[in-house]
């Protein structure tokens, strides 16, 4: 393993463990692409490299599954899990704000929703929270007019107002806690930046590959699906999103064709082997 790889995976292993999250990154970045279904043994494989026991798994898809997350299918003594097709639409949203290209100007425009009491409440403010959305009040959430709403909150109030003066804009910027995630962002380029630099000396396994893009988009989604990824005229000064975004295409790309070559080996699904990507994936940060 790349010796910068290796520490990441052992920054990894410091934190609480997070197997779930990192399944759920799996899922979205590399089998939704190639059918959406994978066995069980693919898993272990995957996270064998990074040591984490078989039983923690194991333990993680059940209560992923409990949670409505996967659904399971048994053939023989092999378990296979797809996506579940109501958290298809929380996939593609994430899919689109991780790898799709930036907003390129700003109308002057923002949607603002209006969220009443009840017990739906805690689900749809955390769906807004995951597709982008700010919240300056309490039951007030604000977004870039264009943000999609998600189908959790599609029961909200919804008006679109100009933001075009500093008061409108001051609305915004005080909606998200964007010194926290700006700090996250220099926190993921400077964990990530060594191993862009060795991928540009070196050859890159195929496992490693797979390892490195998948803890690439396990660490920048965790930022970036809290970024409300604002137009620049909204941002402040020296923002590292776009940096961090940069470095995040390099690395991906510099792997996906070697991380595809151990998908091709070793992923499987109930019918065999997983069915080939489209041409979306290679389209993923092209700006």
């Amino acid at each position: 393993m790349p010796p910068p790889l290796a520490r990441i995976v052992e920054l990894l292993k410091r934190e609480p463990s997070r197997t779930g999250s990192i399944i759920i990154t799996l899922f979205g970045d590399a089998i939704v692409p190639r059918g959406g279904s994978v066995a069980l043994a693919t898993l272990l494989e995957f996270f064998a490299a990074i040591d984490v026991d078989s039983s923690v798994v194991r333990t993680a898809m059940s209560r992923l599954t409990a949670d409505g997350w996967f659904e399971r299918e048994k053939v023989g003594r092999n378990s296979f899990y797809r996506l579940v097709q109501r958290e298809r639409l929380t996939f593609d949203i994430a899919t689109r704000h991780i790898y799709g290209a930036p907003a390129s100007d700003w109308t002057g425009r923002f949607e603002l929703l209006l969220i009443a009491g009840g017990e739906d409440r805690d689900v749809a403010r955390e769906a807004l929270k995951n597709a982008g959305f700010g919240s300056p009040l309490p039951g007030v959430w604000v977004a870039p007019s264009g943000v999609p709403v998600p189908e959790e909150a599609a029961g909200a109030i919804r008006l679109e107002v100009s933001a075009e003066d500093d008061s409108g804009r001051r609305l915004l910027s005080e909606s998200w806690p964007l010194g926290r995630t700006a700090d996250a962002y220099l926190k993921f380029m400077k964990t990530f930046e060594p191993l862009r630099a060795w991928l540009g000396k070196n050859e890159v396994a195929p496992e490693d590959a797979f390892t490195a893009r998948i803890l690439l988009i396990h660490h920048y989604r965790r930022v970036v699906l809290r970024d409300p990824l604002l137009p620049m005229a909204l941002l402040p000064k020296d923002w590292p999103g776009g940096a961090a975004r940069s470095l995040c295409g390099e690395i991906y790309r510099a792997v996906l064709a070697p991380s595809e070559q151990w998908l091709d080996r070793h992923g499987s699904n109930e019918s065999g082997a997983l069915p080939a990507a489209g041409r979306e994936l290679a389209r993923r940060f092209g700006d």
